[in-house]
C-alpha cells in the first residue's frame, strides 16, 4: 500500500505540501516568542509611525517571518486539493502544535540537573532552566489566541479564494491567492492580538495587565503592514510553485485536480 501511495503523484505532492505547511506553522509558533526590530535588522533607523498619538516602529514577533508562507501554502493546497484538503491540514496542524506545547510543558516540569543550570554562565546565561522556561513557556492566552486566529484565518482564506476563483476562473492566480492571503492575514493579525493581550487578561487577571485597546489596534496595523508587503513580494514565488507543480503532475492532471477542487461541497 505504501508503494502505491508513493507512486501516486497527487498523493505524494499532498504529503510534501502538508509537511512543509506543518513545519512552517510549528516553527512560527516556537520562534514567535522573540520580538525583533525589522528596521534595525537591516541597519535602518526605526520608522516611527504615529498611531493614536504614539510612535510605533516595526517591532515584530519572529513568527511573522513564516506565517505569510503558511497562508501562501494554504492557497496552493486549496488550488489543487480544495476546501477539504485545507480543512484537514489546518485541523491536523493545530493538533500537532497543541501536542508540541503539551510536550514542552512536560519538559518544563522536569527537575534540572545542577551542572546544566550554570553550564552557559560563561556565555552570559546565569540560569539555563530559567532561560529554557522563559523561551518555551509562552502564556496560555497567546497559545489559545494563536490557534483561534490560525483556524479563523485559514477558513477566511479558503472562502475568499473560492469566491474570487468562481468569478475569474483559471486566470489571475495572483488575485485569488494574494487577495485571499491579504484578507486572511488581516483577520489573523487582529484576532491574536485582541484575544491574547486585551480580552484574555481581563478574563484572567493573573495572566498580566491588559493592553490599552488603542495599543492593540496600533500594533495590529504595524504587523499587518509587514504581512501585506510580504504577501505581495511572495507573488512571484507563488507562480514559480504553480509552474513546478504543473511540470511535476502534468498539465492535464493538474487541471483535473483544480476542477475537482472547485466542484467539491462546502466545508
Amino acid at each position: 500500500m505504501l508503494k502505491n501511495i508513493l507512486s501516486n503523484k497527487p498523493a505524494r505532492l499532498f504529503i510534501i505540501l502538508c509537511s512543509f505547511f506543518i513545519v512552517n506553522a510549528l516553527t512560527a509558533e516556537f520562534i514567535g516568542v522573540k520580538i525583533f526590530s525589522l528596521e534595525e535588522t537591516f541597519g535602518w533607523k526605526p520608522i516611527n509611525l504615529n498611531l493614536f498619538g504614539e510612535a510605533y516602529g516595526f517591532n515584530l514577533t519572529c513568527g511573522v517571518l513564516l506565517w505569510p508562507i503558511v497562508f501562501v501554502m494554504t492557497d496552493i493546497i486549496n488550488e489543487y486539493y480544495g476546501k477539504k484538503g485545507v480543512k484537514f491540514i489546518s485541523l491536523f496542524s493545530v493538533i500537532v502544535i497543541i501536542y508540541a506545547f503539551v510536550m514542552l510543558f512536560g519538559a518544563m516540569q522536569t527537575a534540572p540537573n545542577s551542572w546544566w543550570i550554570t553550564s552557559k554562565k560563561s556565555a552570559g546565561v546565569e540560569n539555563m532552566n530559567v532561560a529554557f522556561n522563559a523561551v518555551f513557556g509562552q502564556g496560555l492566552g497567546i497559545i489559545i489566541a494563536s490557534m483561534v486566529a490560525f483556524l479563523v484565518g485559514q477558513f477566511v482564506d479558503v472562502f475568499v479564494f473560492h469566491r474570487i476563483k468562481k468569478k475569474t476562473g483559471e486566470k489571475s492566480i495572483w488575485l485569488r491567492a494574494t487577495g485571499s492571503t491579504l484578507v486572511s492575514q488581516l483577520v489573523d493579525s487582529f484576532i491574536v492580538l485582541v484575544f491574547a493581550f486585551y480580552f484574555f487578561p481581563k478574563i484572567f487577571p493573573n495572566q498580566g495587565a491588559a493592553w490599552p485597546f488603542s495599543q492593540v489596534i496600533a500594533i495590529g496595523i504595524v504587523n499587518y503592514c509587514y504581512k501585506f508587503l510580504v504577501a505581495i513580494l511572495l507573488t512571484p514565488f507563488l507562480y514559480w510553485v504553480h509552474k513546478k507543480i504543473e511540470n511535476y503532475l502534468g498539465v492535464a492532471m493538474a487541471m483535473e485536480m483544480k476542477k475537482a477542487a472547485m466542484e467539491e461541497k462546502k466545508l
